[in-house]
């Protein structure tokens, strides 16, 4: 009750400070350089581009407006440009991209209490998410955090007024929570989450399970060789990022639990080799986004090479996703971890408690509640194909799911195309979400099937083991829903738009990929969103690349090498902001299906995924700016990693000086 009060005391004490911070900032004299608003009427308004002093610049150029993020298209003549207002306008938000510069500016319509348009300072656009963000790592209380960036976030939404505390604090429900809980996709992996969650509950009861850990152990003996295991599955279900996590998470979790290896560990090898490895498939369900994206931006500045071409070229560039996978064998074959990681190794070892919480009396008795859970109903009928062929429906209820979603006759009538370019194209094409659904629900099904067919459980038995499967999602669905909500805050207050503007500028463009990989990881860091960070920044960056280049007089020869490092580099900032982000919807996932605090999630993968990016991009981007084949940047690169393994990294226990604990359970203990 204490921590409550002090929290909520808190939150609301910033609320106020920027109410008032806001009052002084919106009705003084604050200047508007390069942009400057004029009210005709209620309605009708004028933007007018001016130089550093105020004075009108003659400017002719595109400007994007968007009035409660529908985009408008309109264009500056000898300096201005005009627009109207609806009555229900909410915010409006103007960029102009003028030469390599990017201007953003946001506004707040009059109501009844103002006139004219109010500004509101875009750099309060990155509190809600770097609120929420620092409140989780401090108090290590997610869904507290989340709430207070998403009321933060409708404040500033609604008017950054003492009246918009409250008006805010009520949007965070009827609002922002309800618009995330009525969107069709996330409804789907509420829905698949559930699902799998339901499915591991059923195989964990009827033995199905502990089967599968006994067959594993043929190949999992050590520690070492469990998250071999554990990696090359990362690396075989590569078609979906959630479907990979859900997967190899529920799959290992018992096996590198016999041999000692902390949740924190298992969390970061699922959580790593699932978006690096979809991201640079040739058939995964990121594919038709990444294409749809590169072919747009290609076609709009007439480059002839064809998308999916364009794809593999970036491929050579792919620094950050690759390094990532081959960082994680180093460690598991020399056997070393470092910082936050080595410590919750080296408690798993000596101690046998795979999660901190399991250190204190309150985590073991609810642990120890929720194994009694998921023991097997009878040992002696441990089979392991009552595990095995759920999972398989799963998997290959995926694959089929896509390829039906997304099949087309012409593709597949067309002669000029390849059999991989077809399979591409289908899989870009198809609707992961319920092809998901499909599949788990198959699972579902065949496990309860198993189970009864073989009087292992009765029908009741099985149906209260779904259900405690479902409950035991509920927490990392209340973090989804409400990670969803402070996205759509972001997106509200064009948090990426205005990450944009502050990088854009004059230079060089060798700079460019270094940039925009540090660009593309701090926006999927703020929003949490991958997909969304590319949606934003191949329209962007691919075009700048160019302009850029072409304005420094490159060839078009020298120009290519530059956008395939710009393509790749979207993508690789994207995944390793999406790493480092607490609340990313895949690090939560990540953290669910391996049973792992979540924030304990975040504090052990940080550094790993740091100590990759800076010699990803730092390093490799460097030298292939001037250069160096990409093959021998990539040894330079694994090079550069294996020598700080070597140097900082710490020898974990051994097999032989850690014994294997007794497996318990399947389920995992998640606290949020």
């Amino acid at each position: 009750m204490k921590f409550l009060k002090s929290f909520f005391t808190l939150t609301f004490l910033l609320l106020l400070t920027l109410s008032i911070q806001a009052q002084v900032t919106t009705n003084g004299k604050a200047a508007i350089e390069e942009l400057k608003l004029h009210a005709i009427n209620d309605t009708a308004y004028t933007i007018s581009t001016t130089n550093e002093v105020g004075n009108q610049v003659k400017y002719s150029g595109p400007l994007s407006l968007r009035i409660n993020g529908e985009l408008q298209e309109v264009s500056f003549t000898e300096g201005e440009a005009n627009f109207s207002l609806a009555e229900e306008a909410k915010l409006v938000q103007v960029t102009a991209n003028i030469g390599t510069r990017t201007i953003a500016r946001l506004y707040r319509p009059a109501d009844d209490t103002t006139q004219g348009m109010t500004e509101i300072p875009m750099w309060l656009s990155i509190l809600p998410p770097l609120i929420a963000i620092v409140l989780a790592l401090i108090f290590r209380e997610v869904l507290l955090a989340l709430f207070a960036g998403i009321w933060i976030g409708g404040f500033v939404v609604y008017g950054l007024s003492a009246k918009s505390i409250f008006t805010g604090l009520l949007a965070v429900g009827d609002t922002y929570l309800m618009e995330a809980l009525t969107d069709g996709d996330h409804v789907s992996v509420i829905i698949f989450s559930m699902l799998i969650g339901g499915m591991v509950a059923i195989i964990s009861k009827n033995g199905g399970m502990a089967g599968v850990v006994n067959v594993l152990s043929r190949y999992a003996q050590s520690a070492k060789s469990s998250q071999l295991v554990t990696w090359f599955l990362g690396i075989a279900i590569f078609f979906d990022d959630y479907a990979n996590t859900l997967i190899v998470g529920n799959t290992m979790r018992p096996v590198t639990d016999k041999h000692r290896i902390s949740r924190e560990k298992l969390a970061y090898l699922v959580d790593s080799t699932a978006a690096p490895v979809a991201a640079i498939a040739f058939v995964t369900t990121w594919i038709g986004a990444e294409l749809g994206y590169i072919k747009d931006a290609a076609t709009a500045l007439g480059i002839q090479e064809g998308a999916y071409s364009l794809f593999f070229h970036s491929l050579e560039y792919a620094y950050y996703p690759v390094l990532t996978l081959v960082f994680m064998l180093m460690l598991i074959l020399m056997n070393r971890d470092y910082g936050a990681m080595h410590h919750a190794e080296t408690r798993a070892r000596e101690t046998g408690a795979v999660t901190a919480a399991s250190l204190d009396r309150r985590g073991q008795e609810k642990q120890q509640q929720e194994m009694s859970e998921f023991e097997p109903i009878d040992e002696s009928r441990s089979r392991s194909v009552n595990a095995l062929l759920p999972v398989l429906v799963v998997i290959f209820g995926t694959i089929a799911g896509l390829l039906y979603t997304g099949y087309n006759a012409e593709v597949w009538n067309d002669t000029t195309l390849g059999f991989m370019r077809k399979l591409s194209i289908t899989i870009g094409d198809s609707n992961s979400y319920r092809a998901l659904i499909w599949a788990s629900l198959g699972g579902v099904l065949t496990a309860v099937i198993l189970s009864v067919s073989q009087r292992i459980m009765s029908l009741t038995e099985t149906m209260e083991s779904l259900l405690v499967g479902f409950k035991t999602m509920l927490p990392a669905i209340l973090i989804l829903v409400l990670a969803w909500s402070l996205a759509a805050v972001t997106q509200e207050l064009y948090t990426a738009e205005y990450l944009t503007s502050l990088f854009s500028g004059n230079i060089s463009p060798y700079f460019l990929p270094e940039i925009t990989f540090f660009l593309a990881a701090v926006i999927a860091f703020s929003t949490g969103s991958s997909w969304g960070t590319m949606a934003i920044l191949y329209p962007l960056m691919m075009p700048a690349a160019w302009y850029v280049s072409q304005a420094q007089g490159l060839s078009v020869e020298e120009t290519m090498p530059i956008i395939y490092n710009v393509i790749s580099v979207v993508l690789a900032g994207a995944v390793f902001g999406d790493h480092c982000s607490p609340i990313s919807d895949t690090t939560i996932l990540s953290s669910l299906a391996s049973g792992c605090n979540h924030i304990d999630h975040v504090k052990t993968q940080l550094p790993y995924a740091i100590t990759v990016a800076l010699v990803a991009n730092l390093v490799c981007t460097n030298l292939s700016s001037w250069g160096v084949h990409w093959l021998l940047v990539y040894a330079i690169g694994a090079a550069i990693l294996w020598g700080l393994i070597r140097l900082i990294g710490k020898k974990n226990l051994t097999g032989t000086e850690a014994e294997p604990v007794q497996h318990q359970a399947a389920q995992a203990n998640l606290e949020v």
